[in-house]
C-alpha cells in the first residue's frame, strides 16, 4: 500500500474529500516524524512502536577506493511490530497455507481413488 492508496482508502471509508484525507495523512506522518526527530517513542497499541536506535561511530571502508573512513555516530528510526499485529499477520498467512494444503490433499486423495 502506498501513501496515495492510504489517502484514497481513508477518503472512501470516512466519507471525506480527497484533499481532506490527504491533509489528515500528511499531518499524522509529520507528527510522527517530528516525534522521532525529538527522540520520542511512538507507541500504537496493537500495531507497534517506532523508536530511534543509536549506533556508535566505527571505521568503515570506501568500497570504490578501499580507503578506511570514520563513520560518525547516527540515530536510525526502527519499527517494532506489536504482538496483536504480528499474530494477525501470522494467522492469516498460516490459515491460507492450511487452506492450500487441504485443497491439495483433497485433490491428491481424489487422484488415488
Amino acid at each position: 500500500m502506498t501513501k496515495a492508496d492510504l489517502i484514497n482508502l481513508i477518503a472512501e471509508k470516512a466519507h471525506l474529500q480527497h484533499k481532506q484525507s490527504e491533509i489528515v495523512v500528511n499531518m499524522v506522518f509529520d507528527m510522527m516524524s517530528d516525534a522521532l526527530k525529538k527522540d520520542d517513542r511512538i507507541e500504537i497499541r496493537g500495531f507497534g512502536s517506532f523508536v530511534n536506535r543509536s549506533y556508535g561511530s566505527y571505521q568503515g571502508r570506501n568500497p570504490k577506493t578501499g580507503q578506511v573512513v570514520q563513520v560518525p555516530p547516527k540515530r536510525v528510526p526502527f519499527f517494532k511490530v506489536g504482538k496483536e499485529l504480528k499474530e494477525m499477520v501470522d494467522y492469516s498467512g498460516t490459515h491460507k497455507e492450511t487452506q492450500k494444503e487441504s485443497t491439495k490433499d483433497a485433490a491428491d486423495s481424489g487422484k488415488q481413488a
